[in-house]
């Protein structure tokens, strides 16, 4: 299990391809072509606008016309790459679904990255755009045709692109025209860097990017030093599978390129420096400054965090698993970031929601970028990154879509142990943050609770006096998705280690206890004229659990009726 838990190296992964032009599993599946529609429309057209090729990241106009009677079913598909012809699958209803996706989507046989139904032009179906198509000897128009205009916001994804114009709705679509085929620019562009910390010094930080380009890359940075990167990517052969087919391994695979990271060392903590990454030949990054965080056992720390994040789209269009609050969320990050009051970022469990569906982990980066390419953006791992049957998670849940943690590793490298071991311990300021895995064996015979028994009993509390204990799923919840065997196994631990703060995240809310141990609440705290909540550290009694799984997915509904001695029913929303 732990080869096929790791992102392959690149001479491995040129192996498997060395038959094909392209590092592409598409190359190695059965394509059927798209359906026709029957009783087609000779004066149908599609138009893609700029006609340029495409840059990396920008918004394209697509206009359908010649449509004799415009129906609320018509839908445009944006299909990358642009081989991947498909016919109608029905069956992958089940493929989002088994990630808890149950909105309508459409059933290709290969994922469209995104779909918007051409009645989004609100003069569509009124017909309001005509064009005269036949005249007669009078001069008399016998044909009038309709058009529509609709806007995609288009990343660099680095495969091909084209858009499909299909009748019939979502179910059993068929195809009324195709556009030309759109490339990228610059396919190999460096692109969606993002930093993490490497130990508790602040004096090193990792950056992480995406490229279409296999050879390594450099980052410059603090006025003159420079590292090449190392190179990884992934397969379709790295995903995992059961009985029960998953997008990852089927039709919501699409092809990451290649992953770069380096270290940078010899940085100053709490210090403003700048960077740039890429390579003469694949293209150059912005300049772009980024603060480190303050070493272990210094400076009072200022950190966001949250989970359950995702990500939207930027235009109309209807994606698998849509988080609406995303946006929002990262412009309000953003703003905090640059105002220079945020250290580092935790986000903790349900990353990207992409579940098999790897495109959207470009989006996502795209996403985040204005946040984790400033500051370092630390991880813990949720089910939707994990969980698969037969994979070795705790939880046989297929939450994960097939990715089984592969991806999630790939692109987000914590200072951990070893792969699919990610749970890690790392120092910043006067905190000593212990983030775990809630999805990977915590059992007390288990590595992973040994470990965390040994980290938090080894903890200088005259240096750092604060623990913060992170995860994904939590011990408590008014909504329940609460496991009382992990609460009982290692909830002893943080009472025992004088926890101070607990957070979780995978209820889709936030709520917070009071000082609470078994169910019991042992302190609450005082409230100040400024609104603050203040607990007598001096008398710890135990930890106070924090759920903060608000941050982008759609918010979950508190039952009405909550125990007032465990949770603080004020501190919901």
């Amino acid at each position: 299990m732990a080869s096929r838990l790791s992102p392959t190296n690149l001479s491995d992964a040129m192996n498997g391809f060395q038959n094909h032009t392209a590092i592409s599993d598409f190359r190695l599946l059965n394509r059927r072509k798209l359906g026709a529609c029957l009783n087609p429309n000779p004066y149908i057209e599609m138009e893609v606008s700029p006609k340029s090729a495409l840059a990396d990241d920008q918004m394209i106009t697509v206009t359908v016309s010649g449509v004799l009677v415009p129906s609320k079913n018509d839908w445009v598909g944006m299909i990358s790459p642009s081989h991947a012809d498909v016919d109608v699958c029905p069956q992958n209803l089940l493929l989002y679904e088994q990630t808890g996706d149950f909105s309508e989507l459409p059933l290709l046989c290969h994922y469209p990255v995104k779909a918007q139904y051409v009645s989004n032009d609100p003069d569509y179906i009124r017909c309001k755009k005509k064009e005269c198509k036949k005249i007669d000897q009078r001069g008399k128009c016998l044909v009038k045709t309709c058009s529509a205009s609709i806007v995609f916001h288009v990343i660099n994804i680095r495969t091909s692109i084209q858009f499909v114009f299909f009748g019939a709705g979502f179910q059993a679509p068929c195809v009324l025209a195709k556009s030309n085929v759109l490339e990228f620019e610059n396919p190999k562009k460096p692109l969606y860097g993002h930093l993490s910390s490497v130990d508790s010094t602040g004096t090193s930080m990792r950056l992480t990017w995406v490229s279409g380009d296999k050879n390594p890359q450099q980052v410059e940075y603090a006025n003159g030093k420079s590292q090449t990167s190392r190179v990884t990517t992934f397969s379709q052969d790295n995903m995992c599978t059961s009985a029960l087919q998953s997008p990852a391994k089927d039709f919501g695979w699409h092809d990451p390129g290649y992953i770069h990271s380096v270290v940078m060392n010899g940085l100053k903590p709490s210090t403003m420096f700048s960077y740039r990454y890429g390579s003469n030949s694949a293209g150059w990054s912005k300049k772009i400054n980024f603060k480190t965080p303050p070493s272990g056992g210094s400076d009072e720390l200022n950190f966001l965090a949250f989970g359950d994040m995702g990500k939207a789209p930027r235009d109309a269009s209807l994606e698998h698993y849509i988080q609406p609050g995303s946006i929002a969320v990262i412009q309000a990050m953003a703003d905090e970031v640059l105002s220079g009051n945020a250290d580092s970022i935790f986000h903790i469990g349900d990353i990207s929601y992409a579940t098999g569906f790897l495109v959207e982990w470009d989006f996502f980066l795209h996403l985040i970028s204005p946040v984790a390419s400033k500051l370092p953006y630390m991880t813990a791992i949720g089910n939707h990154e994990r969980d698969y049957m037969n994979s070795g998670s705790v939880y046989i849940t297929p939450d994960s879509g097939g990715e089984c943690g592969v991806p999630y590793e790939s692109y987000f490298p914590m200072p951990t142990p070893a792969k699919d071991k990610p749970w890690y311990s790392i120092e910043q300021g006067s905190v000593h943050f212990v983030v775990i895995s809630t999805e990977h064996d915590w059992s007390k015979n288990s590595e992973q609770y040994q470990w965390m028994s040994k980290d938090m009993a080894s903890v200088d509390r005259s240096k750092t006096p604060w623990v913060i204990f992170i995860g994904h799923r939590p011990m408590y919840s008014s909504c329940g998705s609460v496991d009382p065997i992990f609460v009982l196994q290692v909830e002893p631990l943080l009472l025992e280690n004088k926890v101070d703060l607990v957070l979780f995240g995978h209820v889709h809310n936030y709520e917070r206890t009071c000082a609470v141990y078994k169910n019991q609440c042992r302190a609450m705290p005082t409230k100040g004229a400024d609104g603050v909540d203040t607990y007598d550290n001096k008398n710890y009694q135990a930890p106070v659990h924090a759920i903060i799984g608000m941050a982008g997915f759609k918010l979950d509904n508190f039952p009405p009726m909550v125990k007032t001695d465990s949770i603080v029913i004020s501190y919901r929303n």
